[in-house]
């Protein structure tokens, strides 16, 4: 037996192929009456070079951290209404309403990613990766690859889409 699809996280790197990826967890959110987490990890001040730096200029780049993440927030929850709103007329609607959580944790993505999948208990993950090529690596994406080799959870990554799919990047 399946189980049961209820809870979907979506990781985004808020890209373009990010987006066309959130079409794919709307619609399995919606066949199977789940709920969608979104996750954008914030990568981390990196403290290599710390060393000799002040703790005051440490903390203002905490800060400015801080600060895009509340960036991100707003623009993620802008971004949904808007692509909400364009995209019900394929899904139908509820779009936004599938939306339970956004979580904007600062962390290495793809570690964020598999916590997140486990603390909201999640069902299976979406994500989107970038191209096509003869490396593994280049044709997953390092976060969608390492995600995919080390989670228990069904992953769904999402190409982007050939020249022949009508998807107006422009309008969305």
């Amino acid at each position: 037996m399946i189980p049961e699809i209820k809870t979907i996280l979506y990781a985004t790197d808020l890209s373009k192929n990010s987006s066309y990826a959130f079409l794919y967890a709307a619609d399995m959110a919606k066949r199977h009456n789940a709920e969608i987490v979104i996750l954008h990890s914030v990568v981390p001040v990196r403290y290599m070079y710390s060393e000799g730096m002040s703790g005051r200029v440490i903390e203002i780049l905490q800060q400015d951290k801080n600060e895009e993440r509340e960036t991100d927030l707003e623009e993620i929850k802008k971004y949904l209404q808007t692509f909400c709103e364009k995209i019900e007329n394929q899904i139908g609607p509820p779009c936004v309403e599938l939306v339970s959580k956004i979580l904007i944790p600062i962390g290495h993505p793809v570690e964020e990613i598999l916590k997140a999948a486990d603390e909201e208990c999640c069902d299976a993950i979406v994500l989107g990766t970038h191209g096509k090529g003869f490396l593994r690596h280049t044709f997953l994406g390092s976060v969608a690859g390492s995600v995919l080799e080390r989670t228990r959870k069904p992953v769904f990554i999402i190409p982007l889409p050939s020249e022949k799919t009508k998807f107006d990047w422009d309008n969305m």
